[in-house]
């Protein structure tokens, strides 16, 4: 039976880990619509009931994707997408928007791609530095009067604008990366959210990938994948990092586990609020994913893998400079 684990004090209750489907239709190289969508059904087969999407993904394209496959299971499917960083049709970013008539447009926007009457959990992407967030989250409020969404999230939220939002109406869900190589969120994000009591979902908890062991050197970045561009992914970083990925590769194999699994098994061991959302778009990695389930870390392990990889202990930032900017707002 699939570990079940709740997201706030709400009523949401999602799998231990849930599916990120962004790598299906943007960023990253080697995309197989086939391959995606029978990975979206084994999941399902396989118990995951909670699936990540948003209207940025594809320029709307992973929405359409990921409700062709769940209007066919949709009892049981928990279905989270995300609103406000804007595209062009071309796939232009064109900023950030928090506006309540944004909100509200956005909303039946993705509603309509997805094929659904409703939205399981609607999270703001990024928070609208020019917009009050109790104007945005009175929006995202409205829709769950209306009937249109049933949870609200924040993702890369301030400790401060978490409070903010949660006196307007409660946020059962703040999405934020959070991996062995990403731990900032444990100084103030998480004990913000514990007080709050609500659910923590970490993104990219494999580090873009790293952390699996899969890149031995630059040039087996694809041309075509965004993480060419990613610091943590370029020069002397890359190399640093990697002597990393080393360290958690032995002691991955001393476990009889591979890399990935102890990477997330060390994200599943923060706590029963924690519920990562590792993407893939390959069957074959999904279910190497689900062994972490089963990956127990001792005491003594988690004090081992603080001494390799403690707080900062990755080189380069989580993302280029301008959208480093959009972030802990």
């Amino acid at each position: 039976m699939m570990e079940m684990r709740k997201l706030g004090a709400q009523g949401l209750e999602v799998s231990a880990l849930g599916l990120g489907c962004m790598g299906m239709s943007e960023f990253y190289a080697g995309r197989d619509e086939a391959e995606s969508i029978a990975t979206i059904d084994r999941a399902l087969d396989l118990g995951v009931t909670f699936l990540d999407t948003a209207d940025m993904y594809g320029v709307g394209a992973n929405e359409e994707l990921v409700g062709r496959v769940v209007r066919q299971r949709r009892e049981w499917v928990v279905v989270a997408s995300k609103f406000g960083n804007v595209r062009g049709a071309d796939g232009s970013y064109q900023g950030i928007n928090g506006r309540p008539d944004y909100v509200r447009s956005a909303c039946d926007a993705s509603l309509k791609r997805l094929g659904l009457d409703v939205i399981d959990l609607y999270y703001q992407h990024r928070v609208d530095p020019n917009v009050a967030i109790e104007e945005t989250v009175g929006a995202m409020a409205e829709l769950v009067q209306a009937g249109k969404v049933k949870y609200l999230g924040l993702s890369e939220a301030a400790p401060a604008t978490i409070r903010r939002a949660h006196a307007v109406h409660p946020i059962s869900a703040l999405q934020t990366e959070y991996s062995l190589w990403s731990r900032d969120p444990e100084a103030e994000i998480l004990p913000t959210l514990r007080e709050l009591g609500i659910g923590f979902v970490p993104y990219s908890p494999l580090g873009r990938g790293f952390l699996t062991g899969q890149f031995k050197s630059a040039a087996d970045i694809p041309e075509d994948d965004y993480r060419r561009n990613a610091p943590r992914f370029q020069g002397a970083a890359f190399d640093s990092n990697l002597e990393l990925v080393r360290a958690i590769e032995t002691m991955a194999n001393n476990k009889g586990c591979t890399p990935a699994q102890l990477a997330l098994a060390w994200v599943l061991a923060q706590g029963l609020d924690v519920v990562p959302i590792p993407g893939t778009k390959r069957r074959t990695y999904l279910e190497d994913n689900l062994g972490a389930l089963n990956v127990t870390l001792s005491a003594a392990d988690l004090a081992r893998i603080d001494e390799i990889l403690p707080p900062g202990a990755a080189e380069g930032t989580r993302y280029a400079a301008p959208q480093m900017a959009s972030l802990n707002l």
